[in-house]
């Protein structure tokens, strides 16, 4: 179905790219054929970079004529395959599209390039007085053009919602090299169907993004941070259904086992705090008054003693909060030096239903055998399952973590779930999206693709089954 990269197409990218970025040896070909997937690999013909929207439009049209596959890829920390060229074919790296545009302190928006990674436009907002709010895990890592492809979220999304919620406008290279402008610096806007809904979380599917406008919000002053422990996770559970309902919206609701502390522990090389409980919970407010975030941390700290909190810390000063927060984001890394392979999934259930998902992860870690390590977002619903290989054989492993993942979908699924909250389907779990959204959802994805892809050239092999 699809053409090779014969050396004539070389010679053609590198007029377009140049050839200092047009990556034909092996060597420099081999950190694009991977994110962060454990063992899924796939080796691109050539590589190239982009530096700008017109590149990415030549190289599409004469990909498209070409019958050539093209696989965008950002920062390259996707959990989910979807930069794995697995049809090989041209990566389109946006790499060296890292600009920040503008920052519109009038209008309360930021305009970036794909290659901005999202910490740099923290700080970078921050220093304004303003204030981008999601927050994925490797935010000092990935890039925004990565997020607006997966829809990324992270800890604050509890109170401040995901990507989606913060993208107003995008230009957009299609398969066929036509570049769309959809949206802009408008806080409402109804002109039309909503494009930046369907592109944003679309995995670099149906469209090459090469310049987003984004909301902003003004910085908050006053930030405080809580570190409760508990015996049991029903515990810790019962406790974040117990503040929601106080209409308490904390800006991040975490939450981690034992399991996960230790993994930290030793990772970090340092002892964390109320270590040996069962459960924690990891809370951050944050607004512009220290009165109005001590009264909420009172009665928060009130809930958690109600519902058999062990101790709650409460960290008011930035090295203690930074402290806290090294640990919640080291806990990936963490597992991964626990187990250099390990399988992860990202359900996400109703909030009242987390603890019904965390007995049922239980279960599966007693009916297997295999450790099954959960942390995530409690606030949002959303759980990050690892299960890990340690030094159990390879042949077991390849046939036991399909059943293991298949089942851990099934539990979320019968809790009013879903089998994704953030990392996406790419290669992974498109087998499962039918059974997750069903024929008809399948069928009207399928044609959204055919109409801004009918040669299957971008993306290929990605999300649809």
């Amino acid at each position: 179905m699809y053409r090779k990269v014969d050396e004539k197409a070389i010679e053609f990218l590198k007029e377009i790219f140049g050839a200092d970025d047009v990556l034909v040896e092996p060597e420099m070909k081999e950190k694009y054929s991977h994110d962060e997937v454990p063992g899924l690999r796939a080796e691109p013909e050539v590589v190239v970079r982009a530096t700008n929207a017109e590149q990415v439009s030549r190289l599409m049209r004469f990909a498209n004529e070409q019958m050539i596959p093209v696989t965008p890829r950002g920062a390259g920390y996707g959990l989910s395959g979807g930069a794995v060229p697995v049809h090989g074919g041209i990566v389109l790296s946006l790499e060296r599209m890292n600009r920040i545009l503008e920052i519109d302190k009038k209008n309360l928006m930021v305009t970036v390039e794909p290659g901005v990674v999202t910490g740099k436009l923290h700080q970078a907002v921050e220093a304004e007085g303003l204030f981008y709010p999601p927050d994925p895990a490797s935010l000092d890592s990935c890039s925004i053009g990565g997020n607006v492809a997966e829809n990324a979220g992270g800890p604050r999304a509890v109170k401040y919602g995901v990507t989606k919620d913060y993208v107003c406008g995008l230009e957009v290279v299609l398969p066929s090299g036509e570049i769309v402008e959809t949206g802009g610096k408008l806080v409402k806007n109804v002109t039309g169907y909503n494009l930046i809904g369907l592109l944003v979380g679309s995995e670099g599917t149906l469209g090459v993004v090469t310049k987003i406008v984004l909301r902003l919000i003004p910085l908050p002053k006053v930030t405080i941070d809580l570190f409760v422990a508990f015996n049991e996770f029903q515990s810790a559970g019962d406790t974040v259904s117990a503040i929601l309902e106080r209409q308490i919206l904390p800006t991040a609701l975490e939450f981690m086992g034992r399991d996960c502390m230790e993994a930290c522990e030793a990772f970090l090389k340092k002892e964390l705090p109320l270590r040996g409980a069962e459960a924690f919970l990891l809370i951050k407010l944050d607004g512009n008054s220290k009165e109005e975030l001590e009264g909420a941390a009172e009665v928060i700290g009130e809930v958690c003693m109600e519902h058999n909190a062990i101790d709650v810390l409460i960290a008011d000063n930035r090295p203690d909060q930074d402290r806290l927060w090294q640990a919640r984001r080291a806990i990936i890394d963490s597992l991964k030096m626990k187990s250099p392979l390990n399988h992860m999934e990202d359900v996400v259930v109703p909030r009242g239903r987390i603890g019904e998902l965390l007995a049922g992860m239980k279960r599966l870690e007693k009916e297997y055998q295999y450790p099954i390590v959960c942390f995530g977002h409690s606030g949002d619903g959303n759980v990050h399952v690892n299960v890990l290989k340690e030094d159990r054989p390879d042949d077991e492993w390849q046939r036991i973590i399909p059943e293991i993942s298949e089942r851990i979908f099934d539990i979320a699924l019968s809790l009013g779930g879903q089998i994704t909250g953030e990392h996406g389907i790419g290669v992974t779990r498109k087998k499962h999206l039918e059974k997750a959204i069903g024929t008809v959802a399948v069928r009207l994805t399928r044609d959204i693709k055919r109409v801004f892809d009918p040669n299957n050239v971008l993306n290929p092999g990605k999300v649809l089954p």
